[in-house]
């Protein structure tokens, strides 16, 4: 069922639309070594169907008018859509200059036919066979940045971004980047070869970066953050359908989703005071974290990619984050993020 809030929001979004010239998104620094970059990041994934079907005509449009709006960075994965998602930004690149967009890709996870999760390969071997094909998907020369998706916990860290630092330098990637590994981890690649930013979930509803040494990580060795999943995969700001994956996701189950769904309402009058839908409100909270912190955002819609952009006109100020942080306290959300058997492979949640 829908509820009043959501119908609300989707009005205003409509009543309030702007056009995209007169939208521009911030630019933000990865760290201290990475690239300069837009701030929010286009996310590629649910352009194929990972949160619904997609035709690649209207992903196109989404890349172009993110590109329009002064967007650079575009993050995908080589697995996405088992390849599509790489070919799709091919093509939306394939009349503009490379060298206005930073791409990031990550490698590594392994798909059965049918499209499921099957394990990692963090092998060196792999890692460089992986690289070639994804240039060749995306019919470019160079990978901007170029990260694991996740640890290998068969090969040492060392040893996946000792083969990204060797195609650093023989030119077929610009920056090193992680995802989804926690502290220790982080050190130790940094030990290796200097991190442009850490790819990791962070928003209202996943907070645990805060608590559990990443940030603090990160700060130390100057490596900056890609934070996906800022809606909550839906939660703030969505439609309220659930469906596909989402359906076995714990935080989408029963009374998890009755309890997430009412924290995420609880938010509804601060973004009201501010003219703002709580997708903005959410995507501004997490880039008012820090200045090395870049949102990604996911879109499968142009207006969508509006919306994002629009978030960069939300001030967040000390008071804001107090109400925000009363409403929807750290660890108040109910559920894992993955089912167990895929959090016990993440490096973050060991």
């Amino acid at each position: 069922m829908r509820c009043a809030c959501r119908d609300s929001q989707e009005r205003r979004t409509l009543e309030g639309m702007t056009t995209l010239d007169n939208l521009r998104f911030s630019s933000r620094q990865l760290g201290r070594t990475g690239p300069t970059v837009t701030s929010p990041a286009l996310g590629g994934m649910s352009l194929s169907g990972a949160y619904g079907a997609v035709d690649d005509e209207e992903g196109v449009r989404v890349i172009h008018a993110y590109l329009d709006a002064g967007g650079t960075l575009i993050d995908t994965g080589d697995f996405y859509g088992a390849g599509h998602n790489e070919m799709l930004i091919a093509r939306a690149l394939r009349e503009r200059n490379r060298d206005d967009v930073v791409l990031s890709v990550k490698f590594g996870a392994l798909l059965t036919p049918v499209g499921l999760p099957a394990g990692f390969d963090g092998r060196p071997e792999a890692v460089k066979s992986a690289l070639t094909y994804s240039l060749q998907r995306l019919g470019t020369d160079h990978v901007d940045i170029y990260r694991p998706a996740r640890l290998d916990p068969q090969v040492p860290i060392e040893e996946t971004v000792g083969a990204v630092k060797e195609m650093v330098e023989a030119g077929y990637v610009r920056h090193v980047g992680l995802s989804e590994v926690g502290a220790d981890t982080i050190r130790r690649a940094a030990a290796v070869t200097p991190i442009s930013d850490l790819q990791v979930e962070y928003s209202l509803l996943s907070r645990e970066i805060e608590t559990n040494g990443i940030l603090e990580a990160c700060d130390e060795l100057g490596i900056g953050i890609t934070a996906y999943s800022v809606l909550g995969r839906g939660l703030i700001g969505g439609s309220g359908t659930v469906g596909g994956s989402l359906g076995r996701m714990p935080r989408f189950q029963g009374d998890n989703l009755d309890h997430n769904r009412a924290l995420v309402e609880s938010l509804q009058q601060i973004a009201d005071e501010k003219g703002v839908t709580l997708a903005q409100l959410a995507i501004a909270w997490v880039a008012a974290r820090g200045e090395h912190i870049v949102p990604v955002i996911g879109s499968r819609r142009v207006s969508q990619v509006e919306s994002m952009a629009g978030a960069n006109s939300v001030t967040i100020d000390e008071a804001d984050l107090a109400r925000i942080d009363a409403a929807v306290p750290a660890g108040s959300v109910r559920g894992d993020r993955y089912p167990t058997q895929f959090m016990d492979q993440i490096d973050t949640e060991r």
